[in-house]
């Protein structure tokens, strides 16, 4: 009868009767722990500090409210109109996302499977791009849509996660492993360049376009600084403009929590259900040999 083998991480191979070995298997454990609790701890102190009253968060030090009640925070959504923000947060995520897939989809297959006369040209500008710092680009952006007259919508924010170098390498990583066979069969059919792409790289990009959906999704709620410089003074601002113009506003710090609390649920949760499969797409984006 085989000895049934366990899988200790990257200790595997080593004997943890060792001393040294337990040793320093017990400090990367300890470590951990204290870095998790770390990490984890503000989180629990923001949630149970929404549960407060006004008085009660400015003269208790305990961080143990007094009771569990959400009528505090069912009051903050209804007074500031959370909901509001969190439609069109919403409207600015469904466009980035459609934009993500469709805008960097399509030029990542052609840089890999069309390969039109300078396409190592443009790749090389689209790696160049990642080396410029974000806030250099701002002003002459937000230039460029106030000549196009777009301020006040929801366009630049799609356009600016449609036009992702980092999207574009995944998916040009990605269709680099998808056999050129499929692509020329299509083409001896009389298949267009267009419709190869519609008809057969997306239906097997599903786990590419999945990965990229999740991180558009992230990009695009999180986003503050052209969403503030874009929608501020309109009726379309997103819920991370708002809080800023709450923590700048005459609102408690108690109803300030309890929005952050909202803000911060759904990428939480989208985490914890896509978990696997961002954990996979952070090991795909390094280096291949």
């Amino acid at each position: 009868m085989s000895k049934k083998k366990t899988n200790n991480g990257f200790i595997r191979e080593l004997e943890l009767k060792d001393s040294s070995v337990r040793l320093v298997y017990n400090i990367f454990l300890i470590t951990g722990i204290v870095i998790a609790v770390v990490s984890v701890a503000p989180l629990f102190w923001v949630i149970l500090s929404g549960f407060k009253e006004v008085r009660e968060f400015a003269r208790e030090t305990s961080i143990f409210p007094k009771r569990i009640d959400f009528a505090g925070y069912i009051k903050t959504w209804k007074d500031l109109r959370i909901g509001l923000y969190f439609r069109n947060s919403l409207i600015s995520v469904v466009g980035s996302v459609i934009c993500a897939v469709f805008f960097n989809g399509l030029l990542g297959y052609a840089l890999s499977k069309i390969k039109p006369v300078g396409s190592k040209l443009v790749f090389g500008l689209v790696l160049w791009s990642m080396l410029i710092p974000a806030t250099v680009s701002v002003v002459p952006l937000f230039m460029n849509i106030s000549r196009l007259r777009l301020t006040g919508t929801f366009i630049p924010l799609w356009l600016s996660i449609g036009a992702n170098a980092f999207f574009v390498i995944l998916f040009k990583e990605f269709f680099d492993d998808l056999p050129q066979s499929f692509v020329e069969a299509a083409r001896i059919d009389g298949a267009a360049d267009f419709t190869i792409f519609m008809r057969i790289a997306v239906p097997l990009s599903k786990a590419i376009i999945m990965v990229i959906v999740i991180y558009a999704i992230n990009a695009a709620w999180s986003d503050f600084l052209l969403p503030y410089l874009v929608l501020k003074n309109s009726n379309f601002e997103t819920v991370m403009v708002r809080l800023f113009e709450f923590r700048a506003g005459r609102i408690s710090d108690v109803d300030v929590l309890r929005a952050i609390v909202f803000i911060m649920l759904p990428p939480v949760i989208l985490y914890f259900i896509f978990q696997k499969q961002i954990t996979q797409i952070s090991l795909r984006s390094g280096i291949r040999d």
